[in-house]
């Protein structure tokens, strides 16, 4: 009745019966019952599957003993149960799903993958042989779900996993390890040649269009490479081999492939360092602030100045803002760092107005995580600004092209919090980037700075000449004034001034320097006009 019959349906001989079990799982119920035959097991307890009359299958689980033998201890009589499991053995195997495979794509997940490598490990060590991990990550995948919303960028994940289960081999694997980012392991054999196809097909595959509905995105792929047994003989050093080669992938460019190099894990085992002592060198005082002088081209006044972090680390030195800043950023710690110059900064600026100009002005760089974080740090900058007695015009905040770009709404909602308080704003390296009229209307901007590539070549026949006068002259139309970085001659002081650039900054006027020496460039005096 359990599966279907009736008694007609079937014979009543145990042979009738077990013509009903699933073939894959004949061998291990006669060799169950042939023990408790024969007395080596007391009880029998076996899962199989069972043939219903309607041709599907049931998971059965079967329980039964002798209850009776002869004088030689020959089995005459078993009983027992039969038991419809299929309910629980689909909910079992559900579960196994779900900590197996990743809900949204299909693939694996990083828990699988790790399984595997473990096995993969160990058979290599046995019978020898290479093979190759492989970091895949989306770059520019967060503007998708951004701009498209996260159902959009969910569509795009599935399609990506799709891509790269075609360029790999059914002995393979492919997993999603969480967000944008996936795990190949491209098992024996494999050769150099294999590898470098396979990150190269998958370069090209995941940079061709995704249509997502009525819209269209596109993406690239960054991809770290490692290699067992050369770069690593463990999972995690695997892992950790290929998260650094990905990262190098991001450093040089996106859209290519790197491989593991002991170089990268000294980098990496540095990057570590820094971080570490990051965490400490603001309680310990390690900071200071360099103010660089902003020159008017046209009277030579100074009532500007760009305040720079710079770190005086007690056993390395001075060490250069590009190298700890992105770390500084992707720890997070840039919020904690960015307040702290405001605040030298707002102290300086009340001074410097007092002795020098009423309407003296600092800038200060804003990096976007300090948009994406630190919502009450920003409310407490207006209330600084107010506890010194200084309007919001005293500091300018200097943001990227990039920032302009994110649609999230902390972003404009941040902008106008600080215009709301009169803290103008100023779009630092302008050109480098995107560069879109639109967004420099649609928000408020004070100043836009020429970026100093622009500024080095400047010749009365070069085209940075004339997009330097383009961006002066559209800037003057947007109501915004113009300053130039990296001025270092004056042949570009002269072609500046001559064309429209309302102030300068670069060595030519004066370098970062503590705010005590350019104490005394302010209280010299003036650079004469052109």
């Amino acid at each position: 009745q359990m599966l279907g019959y009736d008694e007609a349906d079937i014979g009543s001989s145990t042979e009738e019966a077990m013509k009903l079990m699933h073939p894959d799982d004949f061998e291990s119920v006669v060799e169950e019952v042939q023990l408790a035959l024969a007395d080596v097991l007391k009880s029998y307890v076996n899962e199989h599957r069972m043939l219903c009359k309607d041709g599907t299958w049931k998971w059965v689980l079967d329980r039964g003993m002798v209850v009776s033998r002869d004088e030689n201890g020959k089995a005459l009589r078993m009983i027992g149960t039969h038991t419809d499991i299929t309910e629980r053995k689909e909910v079992e195997k559900l579960i196994w799903h779900q900590a197996n495979f990743d809900s949204l794509t299909g693939l694996s997940n990083r828990a699988s993958v790790r399984e595997f490598l473990i096995q993969e490990v160990g058979r290599c060590r046995r019978e020898g042989g290479m093979f190759a991990v492989l970091f895949v990550d989306l770059d520019h995948f967060k503007e998708v779900n951004d701009t498209l919303g996260h159902i959009k960028g969910d569509e795009l994940l599935i399609e990506a996993a799709q891509r790269i289960r075609r360029c790999v081999q059914d002995d393979d694997w492919a997993s999603r390890q969480g967000g944008d980012e996936f795990t190949i392991v491209l098992a024996r054999p494999t050769t150099v040649e294999r590898i470098e196809a396979v990150a190269n097909r998958l370069i090209e595959v995941l940079s061709e269009r995704f249509t997502l509905g009525e819209n269209q995105a596109f993406v690239s792929a960054s991809i770290g490479i490692t290699l067992y047994p050369n770069d690593a003989d463990d999972v995690d050093g695997l892992f950790r081999n290929a998260d650094q080669a990905l990262y190098e992938s991001k450093r040089s460019g996106r859209s290519c492939f790197s491989y593991f190099t002991p170089l990268l894990q000294e980098s990496a085992q540095a990057r570590m360092s820094m971080a570490n002592d990051l965490r400490v060198a603001l309680a310990e005082k390690q900071f200071y602030v360099a103010y660089q002088p902003i020159i008017e081209l046209a009277t030579g006044a100074i009532h500007k100045a760009e305040a720079l972090v710079r770190w005086a680390h007690p056993v390395r030195g001075l060490i250069s803002p590009a190298d700890f800043i992105p770390i500084a950023e992707s720890t997070g710690l840039i919020v904690e760092i960015g307040d702290w110059v405001f605040r030298q900064a707002a102290q300086q600026v009340k001074l410097w107005r007092q002795r020098y100009h009423p309407e003296f002005q600092i800038s200060v760089n804003k990096s976007p995580v300090q948009f994406h974080q630190g919502h009450l740090i920003r409310q407490s900058w207006a209330e600084h600004l107010l506890e010194l007695g200084l309007p919001g015009q005293a500091l300018l905040v200097e943001i990227t092209e990039g920032l302009l770009l994110d649609p999230r709404p902390e972003v404009i909602r941040h902008l106008r919090e600080l215009r709301a308080h009169g803290i103008g704003a100023s779009l630092d390296d302008f050109g480098t980037g995107y560069s879109s009229l639109s967004y420099l209307q649609k928000y408020d901007i004070d100043f836009v700075k020429i970026d100093q590539s622009f500024v080095r070549n400047l010749s009365q026949e070069s085209k940075d000449l004339a997009l330097c006068k383009a961006i002066v002259v559209m800037a003057h139309e947007l109501g915004m004034k113009v300053i130039a970085e990296g001025v270092e001659t004056e042949l570009q002081f002269q072609m500046l001034l001559e064309a429209g650039c309302d102030y300068g900054q670069g060595y030519l006027f004066g370098r970062p320097v503590p705010a005590d020496e350019l104490d005394t460039l302010l209280a010299g005096p003036k650079r004469a006009a052109g």
